[in-house]
């Protein structure tokens, strides 16, 4: 049968088809096509799918045999109404399952932990997923399903990331994106990862070896001491230097490196300019924001003027890494500075 497919490599393979899947993007009436370095998901016809998570072809898929429901809110009870309160969307980190309940939907939180605690291979406990807070990107999470601790271990694009859920920051929606900044790392390049989290893209950057030098910084202990945990269980030939510390209180006198990445989404743009000031001409930075779509076409533009002195930045691109409210995104700048 005829569809439309996500061609990915393998190594990405399972984090795109989670995505994917938690999106309500993956047809499961498909059975997925594989080959020595690629998958091909079978996607839905109109999924808005990014272009850079992968190559969309119209492709020959064999049929999968039903052995289930194809979205989670099939297992709730009530009307078709009550179904379509619930949320479409959801995260899968390790064996824990993420859900932002809509107002209108809070009466069915617990029915809706228990549909996908069934419906979510391995699932281990669900919990509400009540936002980010404070300076250290604490999640508040509510337990509706499922037991035990929010620790776990996370894989993605072949790597094993310890993860917990409650004490430090980390999104599965950016697997592509760790990927992606990862793959733009030259031989001998020296990269800050700053607001790191539990340090997916110096995990990435270290994995690939071409970094001469990772520095990863954030003001969570518990971040760190994650990140470092996932260093010592990989073993790689780069080592990740880690610091417990505010931007405002690393960035000082700091070495300039060619690399950068401020991953700070809701007030980043109170610290690039000083983040611009480590990064080595020629050099690039990675910069994410929440944006309006309205404004995706001028905002890069306001960026480079924010962060140096006309010329000094050039907007090489943005991507859309995934929608965060009804009328803003997630969004990735690639800024590079000029020569000196």
């Amino acid at each position: 049968m005829r569809s439309r497919g996500l061609v990915v490599p393998r190594e990405r393979g399972e984090s795109v088809r989670q995505r994917l899947a938690a999106e309500g993007w993956l047809r499961t009436d498909l059975r997925i096509r594989s080959d020595a370095r690629s998958l091909t998901l079978p996607i839905q016809d109109g999924a808005p799918v990014p272009a850079e998570w992968g190559v969309v072809l119209d492709t020959e898929f064999d049929l999968r045999p039903p052995d289930g429901p194809a979205d989670y809110r099939e297992l709730l009870r009530g009307s078709a109404e009550d179904r379509a309160r619930a949320p479409r969307s959801f995260d899968v980190v390790g064996d824990i399952v993420l859900v932002r309940i809509p107002r209108e939907a809070e009466s069915q939180a617990p029915e809706i932990g228990a549909a996908l605690l069934a419906f979510v291979p391995g699932a281990r406990i669900v919990g509400a997923d009540r936002g980010v807070h404070g300076l250290e990107r604490r999640r508040r999470i509510e337990r509706l399903a499922g037991g035990g601790g929010w620790a776990t271990v996370h894989r993605e694009n072949g790597l094993a990331i310890d993860v917990d859920v409650e004490r430090a920051y980390f999104s599965p929606r950016l697997a592509v994106e760790h990927a992606r900044v990862a793959e733009e790392i030259r031989a001998g390049d020296r990269v800050y990862d700053l607001c790191c989290g539990v340090g997916p893209f110096s995990l990435h950057f270290a994995r690939d070896g071409r970094a001469r030098e990772v520095v990863a910084v954030d003001l969570n202990p518990a971040a760190i001491d994650l990140l470092e945990r996932s260093q010592r269980r990989e073993r790689f030939s780069v080592r990740i230097t880690t610091h417990v510390a505010s931007i405002e209180a690393f960035l000082p006198d700091r070495t300039p490196f060619e690399r950068a990445v401020l991953n700070l989404p809701h007030e980043g743009i109170k610290y690039a300019s000083s983040v611009a000031g480590v990064v080595a001409p020629h050099g690039r930075l990675y910069y994410y924001e929440i944006v309006p779509r309205t404004e995706f076409e001028r905002r890069g533009d306001v960026i480079a003027r924010t962060i140096g002195p006309r010329g000094e930045w050039t907007v090489l691109g943005y991507r859309v890494v995934h929608p965060y409210s009804p009328d803003s995104d997630l969004v990735a700048f690639t800024l590079e500075r000029a020569g000196g």
